[in-house]
C-alpha cells in the first residue's frame, strides 16, 4: 500500500461524504496509486460510520476520545507506506491530496505539510484571531525553539512517512497533537516539505470540536514543555543578577548615579521577588527535566541527583538558619521592649539569601519525590 488517507471523525455525518469522495478523486488521478481511506472513528453516536463504510472507507474504532488519540488510532492501523491525514469538517482543500502525497515521496521527506498560511483563506475560514495571532506566533515560537521552517503549525492537513512517525513516540490525545508531531519531528532532524494549500469555513451550524483558549494553550504548553532548558537559564539569570544587586545593596548602602538613587528597601525588596521568580522558574525547569526531553546542564543534573542524605542535611541547616534569624530578631524586639524595629534592609538582605536556597531544597525536595515515584 502506498497511502493511507487517514480522517479523525466524530459526529461528521454532514461533511464525511464529502471529504471521502474529494480525497478519492484528487488521487485516482494517478491510477498506478495504491490506496486506502481510513476513517478513525472517536465514538460518533450520528450515522459517520454508516456513511464512510457506503462510501468505501474503512472505518477504525478508536475508543479513547481526543483528536490526538483518533489520528493515533488511524495511524496505527494504516497500511500505507505513508499516511496522509486532515480533518473531516470539509474545510480543507482536499483537492491538494495527489500532490502533497507527491510531493513528499518525491522528496523522500518525513512530512509535508500543506500550509494554509500561504494559500487561500476564504472569508469566514478562519478567526481573525488565529490568523493574526494564534497561529503566527506558535510557529515562530517552535521554528525559533527548534530550528523550523514552518509557515503554519496548525495545519491538519499533513502526510508522514510512516516508519519515521514510529520513531517520534507521539502521545498527545489532544489537539497538541499537531505540535507535538512537528516538534518531535524537528528534534529528530526529520525532513519536512510544504505545499501551498488553503482553509474554507465549515458548515454554518457545525458545532466546533476546537476550543480556541484551551486549545491553544495546550499547543503552547507542550511546545515550551519541549525546552525546559531555556527555563532553567532564565531562571539562573534571574537568581544571579538579582543576588548579585542585592549583596551590593548589603555592602554599600544607597547608591546615587547621576541624581537616581538606587539600592534603598524598596529596590531590595524588587530584587528579592526577582530572585524569587527566578527560582520557581529554576525549579519548574527541574521538574521538566524528569521527561527526559533534553539534559540539564550540569549544576542542575548534580541537584536533581544529589544524595538524599545530603539533601537531608541541607534541608536541617536552612532550617536552622531560618529560626536562627526569626530568634535574633525576637531578641531584638524584646531589647527594644517590643516597639518598633528598623532592620528592614538588613532583614530583606538575610531573607534574600535564606529564601533562595530554602525554595531550590525544598523544589528538589519535591523532585526527588517525583523521581521516586517514576521508579
Amino acid at each position: 500500500m502506498d497511502l493511507t488517507f487517514v480522517f479523525p471523525c466524530l459526529n461528521e455525518s454532514r461533511t464525511i461524504a464529502l471529504c471521502i469522495d474529494a480525497v478519492r478523486k484528487s488521487l485516482e488521478v494517478d491510477p498506478a496509486l495504491n490506496y486506502e481511506i481510513v476513517v478513525a472513528d472517536n465514538g460518533s453516536t450520528d450515522d459517520s460510520r454508516q456513511i464512510a463504510t457506503a462510501h468505501g472507507a474503512r472505518v477504525v474504532p478508536v475508543p479513547q476520545r481526543g483528536y490526538g488519540a483518533a489520528l493515533r488510532g488511524g495511524i496505527e492501523a494504516a497500511e500505507g507506506k505513508y499516511v496522509m491525514f486532515a480533518d473531516a469538517d470539509g474545510t480543507y482543500f482536499y483537492e491538494n491530496s495527489l500532490e502533497l502525497y507527491k510531493t513528499t515521496a518525491k522528496a523522500d521527506a518525513d512530512m509535508g505539510i500543506a500550509s494554509r498560511m500561504k494559500g487561500v483563506i476564504e472569508p469566514g475560514a478562519m478567526p481573525t484571531l488565529h490568523r493574526v495571532l494564534g497561529t503566527p506566533v506558535l510557529t515562530g515560537l517552535i521554528n525559533l525553539l527548534f530550528k523550523g521552517k514552518l509557515s503554519d503549525c496548525n495545519s491538519g492537513f499533513r502526510c508522514l512517512k510512516k516508519t519515521a512517525y514510529k520513531t517520534w513516540d507521539i502521545r498527545a490525545s489532544g489537539m497538541e497533537f499537531a505540535s507535538e508531531l512537528l516538534i518531535k519531528a524537528l528534534k529528530k532532524k526529520a525532513s519536512t516539505v510544504e505545499i501551498v494549500s488553503g482553509l474554507r469555513p465549515a458548515p454554518v451550524d457545525r458545532t466546533p470540536h476546537l476550543r480556541t483558549w484551551r486549545d491553544g494553550m495546550r499547543h503552547l504548553l507542550f511546545i515550551l514543555s519541549e525546552r525546559p532548558r531555556m527555563f532553567e537559564l532564565g531562571g539562573l539569570v534571574l537568581i544571579i543578577v538579582a543576588s548579585l544587586l542585592q549583596a551590593i545593596s548589603a555592602v554599600t548602602g544607597l547608591v546615587n548615579v547621576a541624581g537616581l538613587t538606587f539600592l534603598g528597601v524598596h529596590s531590595q525588596v524588587l530584587l528579592l521577588l526577582a530572585a524569587l521568580v527566578g527560582t520557581q522558574i529554576y525549579m519548574l525547569s527541574a521538574a521538566m527535566f524528569l521527561q527526559q526531553s533534553e539534559k540539564p546542564r550540569a549544576i542542575t543534573r548534580k541537584l536533581i541527583e544529589m544524595d538524599e542524605g545530603s539533601l537531608f542535611f541541607l534541608l536541617v541547616t536552612l532550617l536552622g538558619s531560618i529560626s536562627l534569624v526569626i530568634g535574633w530578631l525576637v531578641i531584638q524586639w524584646a531589647r527594644s521592649s517590643f516597639a518598633g524595629l528598623d532592620y528592614a534592609s538588613t532583614l530583606i538582605v538575610w531573607l534574600h539569601f535564606l529564601a533562595v536556597p530554602s525554595m531550590i531544597t525544598f523544589g528538589m525536595l519535591g523532585v526527588h519525590i517525583l523521581r521516586k515515584g517514576k521508579l
